[in-house]
Order: structure tokens, then sequence, then C-alpha cells
């Protein structure tokens, strides 16, 4: 098979490679052929050297492999016995400790299985058993421990190398090995086994290696036997084992002889704070076996440094040369990277340098501006004689530190805002040849400076013109980094109003002083990510020094330093209260109101069952007067027409004291109220008007219903508006006298899953209508001539001020509509009896 054209170059091409190499070589200076000549003696002596030290390198390091090899083998296989045999003792600690954490092990099962496991494995030094507060329970040594390194049962941990391996195996809730300790007899390792009782740490299991008994009943004795074996530290401090001597001067005159031929790894699972090394025993080659090695590079050596001598002149001279061409580029590499304009100009301002940055700012090439003198062709025109002032001042020496800005106009005629800074060209003699200038592009960072301060300004103008108080002031200090024009006229330019408002809305801004006694900061710990995207916390509060009712708002932000701090808004919401405050003494008012009207309608009534009574006494006035005129009555009779008229008496002031206490005025006044005795107050009193209009009244109360915290009063105003409404709609229908009643029940209730106590007045009047229904409770609206409008609304807000709720449904019989019912629930109240009074003096009836 022949090869490709590409593979093999032709004849003719190789006689043109020849030619042009040949006239390469005629053309190159006659330095440039004396260096060749003298280099070429030095190349071959180099290349000898090198092909005898190849060799003799070659035919050692493929020995060296073979044993680093083999050294890195039986290492490795020795780590994987040691790794086996911590991680079968680890094992057994752990059954030991979760025995231990179950509880199926005392003190004494403790001692026994650790005596078992010291006498079985001779690595084994002490089993400890420590409790969560750092004491010793049980502990167990093999006899070679000294006393000194004994645990005593009922001592606690000391601060040392065991207490932090305590606490570090308590945060990671994990067995942890301990760095090797130092003993007066051997290097000791430890292992923490943590105790976790039902996910609580209850102490650690520790364990107690020698690390040379480690070495010796872990290693292999094949290991052992061939090589060096030694358990060393992190910092190469030999732990138990042996090492090899330092080579002797005779063992060194090769420079492959220097370090022995030796491995090591970290031992598993402890980590790298204990490693396995073995040194492999072997023979120098000694001062014949290299002799020869030795006499060839000394020859070589000589023969290059007199050739090296001839031409190390030369080489000095072309290194620098490299060196300065390396300078060039780079300087001028670097210059053309940047973004800074650069502008070199000679003491009489003409222009003698640009770079690139600068001819890319202004439009202009760098043939087109070095060479110009002022006016220079980026000056606008208008700022002419401005800019030429100031290339006298700069020219004189008289630079601004920190720059100054100007004007630059572009080739394309457009302008941007420009910053420079000068200072002085010095040359290697010291002397000043001209002026630097450096020009800095700010059209951008100026036009974002301008937006900021528009935003912060209209940011200023919105909260100043905020009809609320706003301050903000960080966490535990007085100082007060923000407030606006409202709160500067309210409590003026300091922290206490803020603070008054934190502290009477009730949230904390400062450590207790219990806390305040530690170095350690309250807020440690606090999630400030959860803190400041936390909804705002509000209250209602008065300040006196004001007169007025706030709203307080606050909540947490992080400040633009980084700190913690809290916002407090405030906003005058006196009007507000006011306006409740009138309407709930309205409410009032009307729920009076309601109350003389229901009177002042069951007034033809109520005459009527104050005459039975009075006329009752009348007549016994009467009989007893005729009677005793014509002197026939006894003393007996006397008295007991006596304790009849006493009686009616009694009756008739009855009825008064009751219609009195039922439209008296007074505060609401909630109690623990017996439900029985409200239903006979509240039926003796619609009993009148029920009467008179013929209806008959029926009345269930269950047996054992719980007491009501309630008002009375009120409940009892609800149950007659809603039988006397039941009376005159039985009125209105004109329904026969077998039809005419009213029922009114009172039987526990589950509502929502709380108990309640339910109140119905069912009727067999005319019901109501759909229209009705849906305006049932609308203030001033009344389906009687007379009527008003108020009786329904303001039983509906009595029992929705005590927590219930009313309903009313019509009762049908197929499609006719057979009467009506009218029924409410009110909690069960589950507060104790003395707080039943508090919160009934903190309860208001709502419009």
């Amino acid at each position: 098979m022949q090869p490709s054209d590409s593979a093999v170059p032709s004849s003719a091409g190789k006689l043109r490679t020849v030619a042009w190499i040949r006239h390469w070589w005629g053309q190159q200076s006659p330095n440039r052929q004396d260096r060749f000549a003298m280099l070429a003696p030095l190349v071959a002596v180099v290349l000898f050297l090198a092909a005898i030290g190849s060799a003799f390198w070659y035919l050692r390091a493929e020995e060296i492999e073979r044993e680093h090899e083999a050294v890195k083998r039986d290492v490795e296989y020795a780590q994987q016995r040691l790794r086996l045999r911590l991680l079968e003792r680890q094992e057994q600690l752990m059954r030991l400790a979760r025995d231990v954490s179950n509880r199926e092990l005392n003190r004494n099962d403790f001692n026994a299985r650790a005596d078992n496991l010291i006498n079985q494995y001779p690595e084994l030094q002490t089993l400890s058993w420590i409790d969560e507060k750092r004491r010793v329970r049980a502990s167990r040594a093999a006899p070679t421990v000294p006393a000194s390194r004994l645990l005593t049962t009922g001592d606690t941990l000391h601060a040392g190398e065991t207490d932090d391996t305590y606490g570090l195996t308590k945060d990671l809730q994990q067995p942890v090995y301990s760095q090797p300790l130092g003993s007066e007899d051997s290097a000791l390792l430890q292992l923490h086994v943590p105790l976790n009782e039902q996910g609580r740490f209850a102490g650690v299991v520790a364990a107690e290696y020698s690390v040379d008994g480690l070495l010796r009943y872990g290693a292999p004795t094949e290991v052992l036997a061939k090589y060096a074996v030694s358990l060393i530290d992190a910092k190469g401090h030999l732990l138990a084992g042996a090492v090899l001597p330092p080579h002797s001067k005779a063992s060194r005159l090769l420079p492959w002889t220097v370090k022995a031929n030796e491995f090591e790894v970290p031992v598993s699972p402890i980590g790298n704070s204990l490693l396995l090394r073995a040194q492999g025993y072997r023979t120098s080659l000694g001062l014949i076996g290299s002799g020869q090695f030795w006499l060839v590079g000394v020859l070589s050596v000589m023969t290059a440094w007199m050739l090296i001598a001839n031409w190390r002149h030369t080489r000095r001279r072309v290194r620098t040369q490299e060196a300065l061409v390396a300078e060039t580029n780079f300087r001028r590499a670097m210059e053309n990277s940047i973004l800074t304009g650069m502008r070199a100009m000679d003491m009489d301002g003409k222009v003698s340098y640009v770079n690139a940055a600068f001819c890319q700012m202004t439009g202009w090439t760098a043939q087109e501006l070095v060479g110009q003198t002022p006016p220079f062709s980026y000056w606008p025109e208008e700022d002419h004689a401005a800019l030429a002032a100031r290339l006298r001042d700069e020219l004189s020496g008289k630079t601004i530190q920190g720059g100054f800005q100007v004007k630059v106009k572009r080739k394309s005629g457009a302008l941007f805002d420009a910053r420079l800074y000068v200072s002085p060209l010095i040359d290697a003699h010291g002397h000043q040849t001209g002026w630097m200038t450096s020009m800095t592009d700010i059209t951008e960072p100026n036009r974002i400076r301008e937006q900021l301060s528009a935003s912060y300004e209209r940011f200023t103008i919105v909260l100043e013109a905020l009809d609320a108080s706003v301050s903000v002031a960080p966490l535990g200090s007085e100082e007060l980094l923000f407030a606006n024009k409202l709160y500067r006229l309210w409590f003026g330019a300091h922290t206490g109003g803020h603070l008054q408002l934190v502290a009477q809305a009730g949230v904390p801004t400062t450590q207790s002083q219990e806390q305040s006694l530690d170095d350690v900061d309250g807020l440690a710990g606090l999630p400030t990510e959860s803190l400041t995207t936390a909804q705002a916390e509000n209250a209602e509060i008065f300040v006196p020094e004001l007169g007025k009712w706030l709203e307080v708002r606050s909540r947490y932000l992080n400040w633009v330093d980084g700190r913690l701090a809290q916002m407090v808004i405030a906003t005058d919401i006196t009007p507000r209260r006011q306006a409740e405050e009138q309407a709930a003494a309205q409410a009032e008012r009307a729920q009076n109101a309601s109350r003389l009207i229901t009177m002042g309608e069951m007034a033809s009534s109520v005459a009527h069952e104050l005459n039975q009574p009075l006329t009752a006494i009348n007549n016994y006035c009467n009989g007893m007067v005729s009677r005793i005129k014509d002197q026939q009555i006894t003393e007996e009779a006397l008295l007991a027409a006596l304790e009849k008229t006493s009686k009616q008496a009694q009756r008739a002031g009855q009825i008064i004291q009751r219609i009195r206490s039922f439209v008296k005025r007074s505060e609401p006044n909630r109690t623990l109220s017996d439900i029985g005795g409200m239903v006979s107050e509240a039926v003796e009193l619609a009993e009148i008007e029920l009467r008179r209009r013929n209806v008959r009244l029926s009345y269930y109360v269950a047996a054992r219903l719980p007491r009501l915290l309630v008002d009375p009063i009120l409940i009892e105003q609800v149950l007659v508006n809603l039988m006397k409404n039941a009376s005159e709609s039985i009125d209105a229908a004109d329904r026969p006298s077998p039809r005419r009643s009213v029922e009114l029940r009172v039987v526990p209730r589950q509502v929502d899953g709380q108990n309640a106590v339910e109140f119905s007045v069912v009727d067999t009047g005319q019901g109501l209508a759909p229209e009705v229904l849906e305006r049932l409770y609308e203030a001033f609206f009344s389906t009687k001539a007379e009527g008003m409008g108020i009786g329904l609304n303001l039983c509906r807000s009595i029992i929705e001020s005590h927590s219930g709720r009313m309903e009313a449904e019509n009762l049908y019989n197929g499609a006719d509509i057979t009467g009506c019912r009218f029924s409410f629930w009110l909690p069960v109240s589950q507060q104790p009896i003395e707080g039943a009074a508090r919160s009934a003096e903190q309860t208001r009836i709502p419009g």
C-alpha cells in the first residue's frame, strides 16, 4: 500500500525545504552564526550527559516504581484491616450505647459488658458511661492503665480534649473520633458514641484505644515483617511503630537515594488525624556503584562551564532586550484595555499622546489629536474661555486633588460629562516633562444621581404630606433614623414619642432586664427574614399629652446600614372613636325608647291588671268598714280580710316594680344569670298583653340548663318583644279561640361544636311575607301603621352583642302558612365566675 501525498512529502518538497534553510542561514547576522557555533559543543555535552543520566534514571525509576507499588498495595491492605477492626469495635460500642439508651442495662451490666470487651480486645484501654451532665456513671479500664488516666464514678469531665470531643458528639449526634492524645506511656485515641433516649441526647459511651495496641493487633503480621510500619498524626509526629533512621552521607550520592521508599494513607473512619505509614528496607548503591555516573557528570559540567563563560554576556544582553520588548508590549496592552482615557501634554500644552480609550470617547483618531494645541478640537465652543483658564492652571501646577468635571465634545458634535485627573510626568532623571490627564465618562453616573435625588425628593414630599405620623428607630437604641413632619409636630425631633407609641401599643422593643444582664444579644437567632416580611401589628391607644386617639401600626424592616429597625405609623382616629361612642349612646337610647314604647302599647293591659287588685282592696276595705260599723265582724274575720287586702296590695306592687325595672334606664350588666328566672319574669310581663288579646301562652324550659353570662334585663326585653309581636300577629290574623296560642321553648343546642341555649317563640299568626323577610331586621322598617321599626333591629343587636344569632321562619301546613317561628341562641360561657364580672365590665352593647 503506497502512502498518500499528505503523509510523505515529495522529493521536490524536500529540496525546496533545504534550499529555504540555507537561504535563511545565509541571511543571519555574523553574531547569530557565532552564537550557534558556540552553542553546538555545549548542546552536544548536555545531550551526552542527558543520555547517561536518563539511562541511570530510567532503570532506577522503574525499580523504585515497582517497590512503591508493592508498598502502596501492602499499606492499603493493612489500612483495610485496621479499618475493619475499628468498625467492628465501633459497631459493638453502638450496640452497647443502644442498650444503655433503651435502659436495658444498669451500671453493673454495663461494667460486665465493658470488662468482656476490654479482655477480648487488647487495644481497648477504657470504657466509660458519661451522662448528659458530663458525669461519669460507670467506667472500666484494662489492668495496664495507670491510675492517672482512670475515670472515677461520679466525676465530671473537665475542659480538654475529652470534653471537646464530648461536645462535638452532642452537636453531631453521631460517633466522633478524637485527635490522637499523647500519654506518658503511649498515644491514645478516643471514640465517643452518643446516647439517644427518645430523640434526646443522654450522654455518651466513651472508649479509649491504645494506638500502639491498634497497630500491633490490627496490622497484618506479613506487612509488619516486610516494612517499618508506624502510625503518625497529621503533623507527622510518631504515635506508634518504628521508622527507619535518616540516610547516611554515603547513601546520598545519587539523587534518587535521598527519599526512602514509603507510603502513607489515612486510617478510616478516623480521617487525616491518624495516618498509617510504611517504609521499605532498602540499601544504597554505594560509592563504587555510582562512581561512573559522577565521573561522567563532573566532566560534562566542566565542559559546559567553559562554554557558558564565552556567551554569558551575550545571553544577558539578549534577555535584557527581550524583557524591554515584553514590558513595552505589556504596557501597551494594559493601556489599550482600560476604559479610562489617557492624554499626555508637554510643558507648552501640546498633546503628545492619547490612548485608544480617549480616542473612542471623543471620536477623533490619535493622528488627529497628537500635536494639537489649545483650543483642542474636543472643547465645546461655548466653554473655550473657561477651559483655557483651567488649562493654564493645570500647566502652572494648580491641580485639584479630587479632579474636576467638564463638558467634552465628540467628533459628531454630541456632548458628554467627563471627570479629569491631572498628574505630572517625571522622566528617569527626575525632571518633569509634561502632564498626564486621565478622563472618565461620568454621564451615566450623573444621570443616575439626578434620578436618585429626584426620587428621594418625591419620597420625602409624600411622607411629609401624610396625615399620619411616621417614625423609624433601630431596636435597642435611642437614635431616631427618620421622622416625618406630623411626627415632629406631635413629639418633636427625639425618640420619646416613638418609644411611647411602641410601649402603649404593647410591641416589645428592648431586652428584658434579666436578658440585659447577659452578654448575649437579645435578638440573637431571631429570624430577621420572617420578621421583616411579617404583617404589621395594629393597636388603638389614647395619648393624653395630645388628647387624641391614635391607631398605631408597627413593623420591622432592615435599614440601609443593615440594622434591624422598627417603623411606627400613627394615624389620628379621634373623630372615628367619637363617632363610635355617639353611635353606642344612640343605640342605648334606642333600647330605652323601645322599652318605653313597648310598655306604652301595653299600658291598657297593665291598667286592667292593676285594676283587679285595686278593686279587691277597695271591696275588702268597704266590707270591713260597714261590718265594723254594724259591729258584725269578729277579730278573726277582720284579720283574714286584712291579710287578703295585704296580698292584693303586694300583687299590685309587684306588677309596678316589674314594669319599673323593665323600663328603667341602666348600663348593660352581664352576670351569670338563671335561665328559668329570666323566662319567668318575661312571661309575667308578656302575659298581661296576651290575656288582653285573648291569646294563650305556654312555655317549656329544659331541665339542668347552665347559667348564661348575659344582661338579664336585655334578654327579657327580647323575649317580651317576641311574645308581644306573636300576639299581635295572631290578633291581626283573626284566628279563632282554639288557634290563638303562643309557645315559648328553651332547650340546649350545639352550634359549630359549641354548647349553646336556644330560645324559640312559635305563634299561629299570619306569618311573614317574602318581602318582609328580606327587610325584617332593617332599622325603621315596620309592617304596623303605628310601629317605629326598631324593635326587631334592637333585638338582633342585643343577641349579637351576646355572641348569639337570631333567625325567623314561616311554618307551613302544605302550602298554607300556619304561623311563624322566631328563635335565637346564646353561647354557654366557659369563663369562671370571677372572670365573668371582669368581662361584663368590659362589654358594651353595640348599636
